[in-house]
């Protein structure tokens, strides 16, 4: 995600010595000067990965422990400051804000945005909750699927909501009145219910059905047609006269949407169902020849929901219905849902045991050349750290090469570089190349920040490339891994620590429902979340596992392989290589999707319109891990003709002629004549491209 226009760079400067208050429902930390010692912050909360409290946090079950978990012995070593504002936050005392998720847009901003968990969408408004089922609408370059409210449950007076729980695809929101809370809301990612619970005496009016609710007394159970969808309403509450329910405390109205193609099976499935609500879910993962991520859905008796499966999951047996979305036909099936992907291994540099000793010795020349024109590194945390990647890159191509000497110059001043970026107390002197601790955020926060990284846009991207310089630069020398580990580890636990606490989230970003991350930091917007440059956050996955190996840490390498390989197979799915005859996406005429929210898919960039923007910031920085691009090699020719209608002498021309390369070496390397050094993207270099087209990575075919 890149939400400042132009791709413009927003610097922030160090902050003065002060103490800081937000307003709003969240009682915050009191933020003390850099170098100043742990202040009070709120309490833990989030998702869980490992052993845990059901609820708050919830179930993430698989890897033995990190040295990331210990949040409080990491966030020590950083001075603490907010260089950010996340604004007003509708949470609960004690919850860590949930930046970078699907219901993100509930919590931040001046008035709550929709969420949307599929297959509903969900608005919570200023006296109620409406309920929509979007239908995607396809058009040549993009598919839409915006909240569109069909019923409402209104509860007649001035409501507040409060996020008061949460884990890895459950939310709680209390709906406060001034006289305190009056009902809770119930929802989950991959469920077809709402379910609104009684804090007291309550009458919810149920409007926007074509005819009403019915009579008084009518049984528990009805079916409401509204805005051409079918809901499901049930309650143990007592129906009145005026199309509204009666609800006493504990008591619940639920809705759920009926599949176009429901039979009675279906649907007295979903009236079982309906009796308990999903209150909180269960992931898990392994890996082997697979990455395998199995979602739960329980219910507050701890049974097992139905769940909806996207069209990456495993269809189960037994499936009840289909709905259509932006994306893709989705299905009604029992629980558990299982996503099984290749498992990838973390690479550096391409494969060159094949190569000749000509060409080895060309781009032994190019690495001289690139080593010789190294520009000097920018400070900020996106462009900065793409620059150290570069560096690492070539480093590792020399020492492949057996060039050690050529590009030792480039691993001195990376080594310098790194271990400015890693001093612990850099940003008491400094306001770049530096982090500090936000206890307000609940983050580590770089300065100088890009892109609204301050308000942790994009922190996977950011963090990914720091650490994956340094893993690979640290590879070998287990004295430098160590001094930078002190920072690094908190760099990494920023974005993929397996364990929640007070201070810092499980897994920042990532969607194990959806099976990618997310990339708003505080998603003000009413399509949801969104992420951008997929193969950026796979480099990040890369990258952490490059740390992990580099630091010696089998569990958290594990851990971040399990990462890479989903999220490199759900980039595939939805963004760089989509069914496009999926009946859902009838209409949409581009090769690839570029950026994909919670509410429609764009063929699009937040920063320019010109097609080789659009496909290269999914490919972008060409990490070389066999199997995560290129499954369908017809595929990857139409989408590089058609992000190249003027050839590739463009801003991502080298990535363009690498993808190319993956399915026609031959084609790629005369395309990459084309392409000139004012155009080359600042984290490869002409010897990493060169490789690269010498040895492609093994597709995923």
């Amino acid at each position: 995600m890149r939400t400042r226009a132009g791709r413009d760079r927003r610097r922030t400067r160090r902050p003065a010595l002060r103490q800081t208050s937000r307003p709003g429902l969240l009682t915050t930390a009191t933020v003390v000067a850099l170098g100043g010692l742990l202040a009070c912050t709120p309490g833990g909360g989030g998702d869980d990965v490992g052993a845990g409290p059901a609820r708050s946090p919830g179930e993430v079950a698989q890897a033995a422990a990190t040295r990331l978990d210990d949040h409080a012995e990491l966030l020590a070593q950083l001075p603490e400051a907010s260089p950010g504002d996340l604004g007003e936050m509708r949470l609960a005392h004690g919850l860590v804000p949930p930046t970078n998720r699907w219901f993100t847009g509930l919590v931040f901003g001046d008035a709550p945005q929709p969420v949307f968990p599929l297959p509903l969408s969900v608005a919570v408004t200023g006296s109620g909750v409406e309920v929509g089922a979007p239908r995607p609408t396809a058009s040549p370059a993009a598919v839409v699927g915006p909240h569109v409210a069909a019923l409402t449950l209104d509860l007649g007076l001035p409501l507040e909501p409060v996020v008061v729980a949460y884990d890895a695809a459950s939310v709680t929101v209390a709906l406060t009145g001034a006289d305190g809370e009056v009902a809770r809301l119930e929802l989950a990612q991959g469920s077809p219910f709402v379910t609104l619970v009684a804090s007291g005496g309550l009458e919810v009016e149920v409007a926007g059905a074509r005819d009403g609710l019915g009579a008084a007394g009518e049984p528990e159970g009805a079916e409401l047609e509204a805005e051409g969808h079918t809901f499901g309403l049930w309650t143990d509450g007592t129906s009145k006269d005026a199309g509204g329910v009666r609800l006493e405390a504990d008591e619940h109205v639920t809705l759920a949407l009926v599949p176009d193609d429901a039979t009675e099976a279906t649907r007295a499935a979903l009236a079982r169902a309906a009796e308990h609500a999903v209150v909180r879910a269960h992931v898990g993962w392994e890996l082997g020849d697979v990455a395998r991520t199995t979602l739960d859905l329980r219910t507050d008796d701890d049974e097992p929901g139905l769940v909806v499966a996207m069209p990456h999951h495993e269809r189960p047996e037994g499936c009840l219905g289909t709905y259509p979305s932006v994306h893709g036909t989705l299905a009604l099936c029992p629980g558990p849902l299982v996503t099984e992907a290749p498992a990838l291994e973390a690479a550096v540099v391409p494969d060159l045991d094949g190569l000749g000793d000509e060409v080895r010795a060309g781009l032994v020349e190019q690495l001289r050349a690139d080593v010789a024109a190294a520009p000097p590194y920018p400070s900020d945390t996106y462009f900065g750290t793409k620059a150290l990647h570069r560096s690492a890159t070539l480093v590792a191509l020399g020492r492949e090469l057996g060039a050690d000497d050529v590009v030792a110059p480039e691993a001195d001043r990376l080594e310098t570089a790194l271990r400015e970026w890693a001093e612990p107390d850099g940003c008491v002197v400094r306001d770049v190349r530096c982090f500090v601790h936000d206890p307000v955020a609940h983050a580590v926060v770089g300065l100088e920040a890009s892109f609204g990284s301050e308000e942790l846009n994009d922190h996977h991207f950011h963090h990914g490339y720091l650490l994956s310089a340094a893993g690979i630069l640290a590879a070998d020398d287990p004295e430098l891994a160590a001094d930078l580990a002190p920072v690094l580890d908190a760099v990494a636990a920023d974005i993929a620590s397996g364990t929640a606490s007070d201070l810092l989230p499980a897994l920042r970003g990532f969607d194990a429902y959806r099976g990618h991350s997310w990339a708003s930091g505080t998603a003000p917007f009413a399509d949801g979340n969104n992420q951008e440059s997929t193969s950026e956050a796979v480099a990040a996955w890369n990258g952490l596992a490059l740390w992990a190996r580099a630091t010696g840490d089998d569990a958290l390498e594990t851990q971040a392989r399990w990462l890479l390989s989903t999220e490199a197979a759900t980039a595939r799915a939805y963004w760089t290589e989509p069914d496009l005859d999926d009946p859902s996406l009838v209409g949409f005429e581009r090769e690839t999707f570029s950026i994909v929210w919670s509410a429609k898919r764009d063929h699009a960039t937040w920063f320019s319109a010109e097609p080789h923007a659009i496909l290269g910031i999914q490919l972008i920085p060409m990490v070389p891990v066999d199997g995560a691009l290129a499954a369908d090699a017809a595929h990857v020719r139409a989408a590089v003709a058609e992000a190249t209608p003027g050839g590739f002498g463009v801003q991502f021309g080298e990535y363009l002629a690498m993808y190319l390369a993956l399915v026609d070496p031959a084609a790629a390397r005369e395309a990459y004549t084309q392409v000139t050094d004012d155009v080359l993207d600042g984290a490869t270099s002409r010897a990493y491209v060169e490789a690269w087209l010498a040895a492609p990575p093994e597709t995923a075919g």
